[in-house]
């Protein structure tokens, strides 16, 4: 399968980078982790926080940057979408802490049987976010829908997560070419937040990423909506995080989060 830097058309698209997205989904990753499974109202995040629900150091990211690593990474090593590869990656990143700052604290239970098992899985019940969390780095590839399902189908095969998986890179492909949110999705525009699930059902964090991004004006608020969302605050605030990474660049995250961020070198060998 071929894969090559998209053509990207537009001034804004022109000056956004895959680091700018990795980034965002990075520190946005890294605000979510000491909140996750926290019940929404009964905490507010602010900033980098230590600790919490994984006691990890302020900064850490999770599986999900974890897992976008290692895509990164095996496109940048291959030069194109390699699903042997990729499988290979995600079980180093499992069995031997590859992709991580300290080792693995957390994997959802599809990706862990997927990994195990050799292939994805495809039960009605297999639809959470462990695809959707890794996918964003192919907006940045020529890839076409089949390759997007390939990718989530090594651990989530089931169309509705291969699905939502190619609904959101054409909805990151259209903001790199500089079409506002508004124009993506209109039916998220000042929608309650009481109306917006955040637990790790594919379709939820697919709507709740999308709402954050669509009800704030910069990368701070829209990460900050996404974590105080609760439930699946890392994985939602990842999302949202990686397209508010393409909407307003690197440079719109704040410097005190950059600088907490850990893991900065091992971002920085992974992409493409």
């Amino acid at each position: 399968m071929g894969c090559k830097i998209e053509a990207l058309k537009g001034r804004h698209a022109m000056a956004v980078t895959l680091r700018d997205c990795i980034y965002g989904q990075a520190v946005g990753d890294a605000l979510g982790v000491p909140y996750e499974f926290k019940v929404r109202g009964t905490f507010q995040c602010t900033g980098m926080a230590a600790y919490g629900s994984h006691h990890q150091p302020a900064g850490t990211w999770s599986d999900d940057t974890s897992m976008a690593l290692a895509t990164c990474d095996s496109i940048r090593e291959t030069g194109r979408i390699d699903i042997e590869d990729m499988r290979r990656r995600f079980v180093q990143w499992y069995r031997e802490g590859a992709y991580t700052v300290d080792g693995l604290f957390d994997i959802g239970s599809t990706t862990a049987y997927a990994l195990d098992e050799g292939r994805g899985r495809s039960g009605e019940f297999d639809n959470g976010n462990g695809s959707l969390m890794r996918i964003l780095p192919l907006a940045f590839t020529e890839v076409d829908d089949e390759e997007i399902r390939a990718v989530s189908a090594i651990t989530h095969a089931h169309q509705i997560s291969c699905d939502t998986c190619v609904r959101m890179v054409h909805a990151a492909r259209r903001l790199l070419a500089g079409v506002p949110i508004a124009d993506i999705d209109v039916s998220l525009d000042q929608v309650p937040a009481d109306e917006i699930p955040s637990g790790g059902f594919v379709c939820d964090t697919e709507k709740a990423a999308l709402w954050c991004l669509a009800n704030t004006s910069s990368y701070r608020d829209c990460v900050l909506a996404a974590v105080n969302l609760g439930d699946d605050t890392d994985t939602t605030a990842a999302v949202a995080g990686g397209l508010a990474g393409i909407v307003y660049g690197m440079d719109a995250i704040p410097d005190g989060w950059l600088q907490s961020l850990r893991g900065k070198d091992m971002i920085e060998r992974c992409l493409f």
